[in-house]
């Protein structure tokens, strides 16, 4: 069956601001985003695409720019299925705010037992992306032959939750994964198991560096979805 590179969309304005923007507009790439994007064409430029497939969010399709204006005859569809979480009445939330709400530890570590306010479920989230998945690895293949690659944009939660199911996860342990932004995963599908060949890949190393919070402490970037460390 079909390869599947999963694209997670650049750093945007709200991963800088610390703000949970699940499917609010106008989330834009901001700086260090945009240089992401034009750094994925030449990441990629190995890789033949059969197709892109994105979510409809504003940050996934800058994402995909770059990629689409290298390859103009490269086929981009919009996908629903793949936008990120709604989070509901979480939505434009800061997550510092957030962290002090009972739900945060359960999404943490029960996460098939978690509803968001107003949204929907991290089980309903992980079973509408997967079945996404499912039916564009057949579509792809049917049209491009077993060995074609294609490429999904999409969002930290749903990247990590397409990841938990390929390697048989639990989805309360999906948070044990993460993904930077612009970062590659990919998945290659068989008829018996998926198998998992990168997971995050940004070819850079300097995140795993400590970087300095406002008040100096030490800190991962924030940013990856309800699930950000």
């Amino acid at each position: 069956m079909a390869t599947l590179i999963l694209v997670r969309h650049g750093r945007s304005t709200a991963n800088t601001s610390g703000v949970l923007a699940g499917r609010l507009p106008g989330i834009a790439l901001d700086g260090r985003g945009a240089g992401q994007a034009a750094a994925l064409p030449g990441r990629l430029a190995d890789v033949p695409l059969a197709a892109a497939v994105t979510s409809p969010l504003q940050r996934c399709r800058e994402t995909l720019g770059p990629l689409l204006d290298a390859r103009p005859d490269l086929p981009l569809h919009v996908e629903e299925r793949i936008s990120e979480c709604d989070y509901g009445d979480w939505s434009g939330r800061k997550l510092s705010e957030l962290n002090g709400e009972p739900l945060m530890e359960v999404v943490q570590a029960h996460a098939s037992a978690a509803a968001f306010p107003g949204g929907e479920s991290m089980r309903a989230m992980q079973h509408r992306a997967v079945e996404a998945v499912r039916e564009w690895n057949v579509r792809i293949e049917a049209e491009h032959g077993e060995d074609a690659t294609y490429l999904m944009c999409s969002h930290g939660d749903i990247v990590k939750a397409i990841v938990a199911d390929a390697l048989g996860l639990h989805l309360d342990l999906f948070q044990r994964l993460h993904v930077d932004p612009c970062s590659v995963s990919a998945i290659r599908y068989t008829r018996v198991r998926p198998f998992l060949l990168r997971l995050g890949d940004t070819g850079d190393f300097a995140g795993f560096a400590p970087r300095e919070h406002p008040d100096g402490r030490g800190t991962a970037e924030v940013g990856g979805g309800a699930g950000a460390p």
